[in-house]
């Protein structure tokens, strides 16, 4: 595990998309005034703290035409949200309450609405900007009747690929990277579709930001394919973690921890590929349908976050999941997924129980950074070791709809007496290497640690 991720190591994200939740306008009119609707998010902070998420991965925040993955201005704080100085406030506000800012990088395209695609529009040939862009061809129309062809992402041609391999826009990217930095003080960045991100800029793009601050962290949205081509020691920190997500809704579902618990060995285990990577763990996000309106049983919704507190890498909670908030999309918008709130006045189960999680998380290292070791496996039980040299916990989690014991096989010392962190009267016994996990609630789970002396 790379040693300069002291801090990513200890995070517990909250995910705002701030163009959904402070309720801006769906179309950016770019001579309109500012109007500063982040503001809306200080009335957030408390809920952060006091769900125990000590990291912010806030955005797209940039000048854009609509949903902030088409950038127009990297340098302006969309003005659907504010000013720089908006948002400057926000981040002091947040390190006042030592939570740490990640914003996204969208730096593999661009909006049509971004100067120097305007610039190309207007001059054509004559631009000195042609090859900022990626796949130019004035023998060829747009489908958006430009007088040349170029290339966008994932055929969606409101978004314009950038030339990574351009110095000129490198440069352009690094001083937009080192304003961030400066000026928001933020503490990482979450690259918009990394996956298919030119290798060569993402291994530039990090020098740049560790040679700034080596604690700065980078993270990759990858949805297939193999994550350590683009997390590694050349490249960035950590990726999303979507093998993971998927198993851990559809292994509820199915009443089938097998699938869950094969992507955690084939990830995590002695043998597993990603066991030097602290990936970036989430149940729901703006781009896939709320967790809450996935599960067939609601009640599920505790040992799957369970499972997500407790599993190897970084948790992550997205804005109002914790008060069990539903969306799905809708044909082709995500607006459902990225609604407008008000902060609730009432706290659901569910809050309580990520709160508990959370502080389980931040006092026990075995579980920020400990290896993996399956103990225990069916249907609808799944008991696992997350463990270092020094500590260690036990982590039991149950789906069926009625309370269940069984025994496990732990290489512990002999009377070790372990104690259960949801439910600190109900202690264990090592014996014989064995001990039994006895009533574990329907729809439940046990999380031991070793009994303080």
């Amino acid at each position: 595990m790379k040693s300069n991720l002291s801090w990513a190591t200890k995070a517990i994200f909250y995910h705002i998309y701030p163009l959904g939740l402070c309720d801006a306008p769906i179309h950016n009119h770019f001579q309109a005034q500012p109007v500063e609707r982040l503001n809306k998010l200080y009335d957030w902070i408390p809920n952060i703290k006091n769900l125990g998420c000590n990291a912010l991965y806030l955005g797209p925040l940039f000048q854009s035409s609509q949903h902030g993955y088409d950038t127009a201005d990297y340098y302006h704080v969309d003005k659907r949200l504010g000013t720089n100085d908006t948002l400057k406030y926000f981040s002091k506000e947040l390190r006042k309450n030592d939570i740490k800012l990640v914003l996204d990088g969208v730096f593999n395209h661009v909006g049509r609405d971004f100067w120097a695609f305007k610039d190309l529009q207007m001059n054509g040939q004559n631009s000195r900007f042609v090859d900022w862009f990626s796949g130019i061809d004035f023998r060829k129309k747009s489908p958006c009747r430009d007088n040349f062809m170029y290339d966008c992402w994932s055929g969606h041609y409101n978004l314009v690929k950038l030339n990574l391999s351009n110095d000129e826009v490198k440069s352009h990217i690094y001083g937009v990277v080192a304003m961030w930095m400066d000026e928001f003080g933020i503490e990482g960045l979450r690259l918009d579709v990394a996956e298919v991100m030119d290798k060569g800029f993402l291994t530039e793009l990090t020098k740049f930001c560790k040679q700034r601050n080596p604690d700065f962290w980078l993270m990759g949205e990858m949805i297939h394919g193999d994550y350590n081509q683009i997390a590694n020691e050349n490249m960035l920190d950590s990726t999303t973690n979507y093998e993971a997500y998927k198993g851990l809704y559809s292994s509820h579902n199915d009443a089938n921890y097998f699938e869950i618990a094969h992507t955690f060995n084939r990830q995590f285990s002695q043998k597993g590929i990603y066991q030097n990577l602290q990936l970036y763990n989430f149940v729901d996000n703006h781009d896939v349908n709320r967790v809450s309106s996935i599960l067939k049983n609601e009640a599920h919704i505790f040992p799957l976050h369970t499972l997500l507190f407790t599993m190897v890498g970084i948790p992550s909670i997205y804005y109002g999941s914790e008060f069990g908030q539903k969306g799905k999309k809708k044909g082709g918008d995500d607006g459902q997924l990225r609604p407008s709130l008000e902060m609730p006045q009432n706290h659901p189960p569910i809050f309580d129980y990520i709160k508990k999680l959370t502080e389980i998380r931040l006092s026990n290292v075995a579980l920020q950074v400990g290896k993996y070791e399956q103990l225990y496996l069916t249907n609808q039980q799944f008991a696992f070791l997350r463990f270092t040299e020094n500590d260690f916990n036990i982590i039991a989690v149950n789906s069926s709809e009625n309370q269940v014991s069984f025994c496990v096989s732990v290489n512990l010392p002999e009377g070790t007496v372990m104690e259960d962190l949801l439910d600190p009267q109900n202690t264990v016994v090592v014996k014989i290497h064995k001990i039994t996990i006895d009533n574990i609630p329907a729809f439940g789970a046990r999380i031991f640690a070793k009994k303080s002396e």
